[in-house]
């Protein structure tokens, strides 16, 4: 099919978080301002500097039967299920090919991990070292890829039209869903399933992160220790999980008569080429992306009311993002209300594009910005309306939402959706 500029469109979404197992019990919770962020009662944790973690609320084993688990990562697991959930809210009854609204030839599978089967690879060499060549799985391998989401996703959704997974770390999930919006945009595909997975609760991530000091260390205080935005502010807390969505072409969508949340505007992307790890202090390289978007779509920044921020709560990362929106929006910020949701879900690094696309877009369907928690003595260099403690109502009429997600490396990815 020649290169088109299709509109594109969610019609499902899927979530499996710290916060709840599913979409709606996520946003739920999100909404009423609770914490997913616990104490690691593991015994692995006991005696480690970082004690808390952001856990998923249901384990996958009450869901994913056991013999196919068994030869899944946890990140694998979590997509299955995220995505799972997503297709059959958009509509769909069984795979692409069977469902006869779903040409398999027409069906892609874009999801991202960060950080891939870390949990498989360190869990089998550990029993490689004390049990022998002879007792590592010979699933070890396709369980540990980075591309095990969503190759295992694509087998199971029928999905032929291509199976991507862009690894960019915390900015993951949401190069995904934008490679997923430019695959329908020039007709690669009608339906796309994509988004981000992460599942690195394990003591080598948790040490390595804690000795870069980016991760808070208030383990007297695990409910109270993600604070984005707050000048007491010590790092990230660590959580795990899934949110993928199901985009289509608004043709292919009214045809099989599919309900529509929110049209999926474009992407922004830039890199900074600043440091490994620090973002640009400017804010300069947040600001091309957020201009390549304003540049690439119809987008206007009267219509952007609602901003769901990376605000990891880590002391530079969190004012750079400020200062990028004021660079390209300026007072345009002031009627933008402004979400950290990591301050309940805690940062899933590739699968916080995931489950914060999904936040946002249910944003703009219930007209409610979900609150940021923890947020008790405001950083005076944030000079921005953050929704503080309660959720907020937004404006009626058709309104717009940014989602923010930026990655070791210098990487930014912006996300637009619009009401339709």
């Amino acid at each position: 099919m020649s290169p088109t500029n299709r509109t594109v469109v969610v019609t499902g979404i899927g979530a499996t978080t710290p916060l709840g197992g599913d979409a709606a019990s996520f946003w739920e919770a999100l909404v009423a301002g609770k914490s997913g962020v616990r104490l690691l009662e593991q015994d692995w944790a006991a005696d480690l500097p970082v004690r808390i973690a952001a856990q998923i609320a249901v384990e996958p084993s009450e869901i994913i039967p056991r013999p196919q688990a068994r030869k899944l990562d946890r990140s694998a697991q979590f997509a299955l299920i995220a995505a799972k959930e997503a297709w059959k809210d958009a509509g769909f009854t069984a795979r692409a090919g069977e469902d006869s609204s779903a040409d398999p030839d027409r069906v892609g599978t874009v999801i991202a991990s960060g950080i891939g089967g870390v949990t498989t690879l360190l869990d089998q060499y550990d029993v490689l070292k004390e049990k022998g060549v002879r007792r590592v799985s010979p699933h070890t391998v396709p369980m540990l890829m980075p591309n095990s989401p969503a190759a295992n996703v694509g087998i199971e959704l029928g999905a032929r039209a291509g199976v991507h997974t862009p690894v960019s770390a915390c900015a993951s999930g949401a190069e995904a869903i934008g490679y997923a919006i430019e695959m329908i945009r020039t007709g690669r595909a009608d339906v796309v399933v994509a988004g981000g997975t992460e599942a690195a609760i394990h003591p080598l991530p948790i040490v390595a992160f804690g000795n870069m000091m980016a991760m808070s260390k208030n383990n007297d205080d695990p409910e109270g220790a993600s604070r984005p935005y707050d000048s007491g502010r010590d790092g990230f807390v660590l959580g795990e999980g899934a949110g993928v969505i199901v985009l289509e072409s608004e043709d292919h969508a009214k045809a099989r008569g599919a309900r529509i949340y929110a049209e999926a505007v474009g992407q922004g992307i830039s890199a900074d080429a600043h440091h490994i790890t620090q973002p640009e202090p400017s804010g300069n390289g947040i600001a091309h992306a957020l201009q390549n978007l304003l540049d690439n779509t119809d987008l206007k920044p009267a219509e952007i009311v609602h901003v769901n921020a990376h605000a990891t709560s880590t002391p530079q990362g969190d004012v750079a993002e400020i200062k990028a929106l004021r660079k390209v929006f300026g007072d345009d910020v002031d009627h933008m209300a402004i979400s950290a949701t990591k301050s309940m879900t805690g940062h899933l690094l590739g699968g916080a594009g995931g489950i914060e696309t999904v936040a946002s877009i249910l944003a703009l369907v219930n007209r409610t910005a979900p609150p940021t928690i923890n947020l008790d003595d405001l950083d005076p260099e944030v000079n921005a309306d953050v929704v503080r403690g309660e959720a907020r109502q937004l404006p009626e009429g058709r309104i717009a939402a940014l989602n923010d997600s930026f990655g070791f490396g210098g990487h930014n990815v912006v996300l637009a959706f619009r009401t339709v």
